[in-house]
């Protein structure tokens, strides 16, 4: 993991400029940062016909082996972001453990379930970031092992509690702050602990704090990078610290970035709301003589139905600027869209190294818990098309 960890903090480090910026703001403010030393990658982007943006943008591997053309370490260094699926046999629940969990949800909840109670260490369950329990109810139906459930919001400490009493399962819900000093009191050297995608500073807690009280195992799926309270990521190993790299909070964003999740609804969405947004940004500009970015709230999705040159006024209200009244909206919408996909083929740049930037995250965390005395292992619990947020470190004490 460590020589894993040293070639992905090289090839992050020595290509930066393919990976470290904003396509949204690059498209809003012209120029790229790699057209003069890259001309002829910018030339191939700027072939694309839209139909093969949204075909790449589906398919990593193809725009991984074209894009090597230009920045040919892309192939090799792949092979560090790879990991093996887990070899899972799929639990058979009981409905009631089913019950009100999404499909995609439940099914995720189901394969991590599945991977703690094949590695399980200890006596009992720590879940961290619970929720209303549903991962704790398939560890403490399946084990018949006590289950501490700690969630920050009462209300979903007090639903979990009283189903997990209808169904007699051994779980007890603790209301608290898990970034807290005080959250060290929920654990104890007996506990494995499980962590179903908390969030940045959440996970980040948890291997602090389990390591720290010694606890025997820890199943942990990170998630949402850039939930953090400092403006930069901070390491936790040794060789992370070391590191050139000084990710921001936008570049933890950076891995999140995946769309094969999300349905037609979903991607409808995004196009409006990015043209609207890159539309508007011209009337800025050109009408209003705005040099910079104007940042716009975010807007409902039933307010996009109205139209290019609704969201326009609503955000000339919210920014207290006066529009023309003879302005021409479709023209700048319609250029709107042109900046839209000028957008997506920057971000197909920045696609590849999506993983390899994850990868850099959870490798630092992995050292940090053999640094602890733990042996690591990671894996993927579930396919991509569960989540792209499907990597599980799991971590036990020799």
């Amino acid at each position: 993991m460590h020589a894993k960890f040293l070639q992905l903090d090289s090839f992050l480090t020595s290509h930066q400029q393919f990976w470290r910026f904003e396509p949204f703001l690059v498209t809003c403010n012209g120029g790229v940062p790699w057209r003069e030393d890259y001309p002829q990658l910018s030339s191939w982007l700027a072939s694309l016909s839209d139909l093969q943006i949204e075909e790449l943008k589906l398919d990593s591997k193809q725009l991984r082996c074209q894009l090597s053309e230009f920045i040919p370490q892309l192939i090799s260094t792949s092979a560090f972001t790879q990991l093996k699926p887990l070899q899972l046999d799929g639990l058979r629940l009981d409905r009631s453990l089913r019950a009100g969990v999404p499909g995609r949800k439940l099914d995720q909840i189901v394969s991590m379930g599945e991977a703690a109670l094949k590695c399980q260490h200890g006596s009992e369950w720590l879940e961290w970031c619970s929720g209303k329990g549903y991962l704790g109810r398939v560890l403490a139906d399946c084990s018949r092992k006590p289950v501490t459930s700690f969630e920050y919001q009462r209300s979903l400490c007090d639903s979990g509690q009283r189903v997990a009493n209808q169904l007699n399962l051994p779980m007890t819900f603790v209301q608290g702050d898990a970034l807290s000093s005080s959250a060290l009191s929920v654990l104890n050297p007996n506990q494995h602990a499980i962590a179903l995608h908390a969030c940045g500073d959440l996970h980040v807690s948890l291997i602090e704090k389990a390591s720290s009280v010694g606890v025997p195992a820890l199943t942990i799926s990170p998630c949402c990078y850039h939930l953090i309270q400092d403006n930069h990521y901070q390491p936790l190993s040794l060789s992370g610290k070391l590191s050139e790299l000084k990710l921001t909070q936008s570049e933890l964003r950076i891995p999140l970035q995946e769309t094969v999740t999300g349905g037609e609804r979903v991607k409808k969405h995004r196009f409006l709301e990015m043209s609207y947004r890159l539309g508007l940004d011209l009337i800025l500009r050109e009408v209003l003589g705005r040099r910079d970015y104007t940042p716009i709230p975010s807007v409902k999705k039933s307010q996009l139905s109205a139209g290019f040159s609704a969201f326009c006024q609503w955000a000339a209200e919210l920014k207290h600027l006066s529009l023309p009244k003879d302005l021409a909206f479709d023209d700048f919408y319609l250029r709107g869209i042109e900046h839209y996909w000028q957008m997506e083929r920057f971000s197909l740049v920045q696609q590849p190294f999506r993983r390899s930037i994850e990868m850099w995250l959870v490798y630092d965390k992995a050292l940090y818990l053999q640094e602890k005395g733990y042996k690591v292992s990671l894996a993927t619990f579930c396919s991509e098309k569960t989540t792209p947020r499907n990597i599980l470190i799991q971590a036990t004490k020799p």
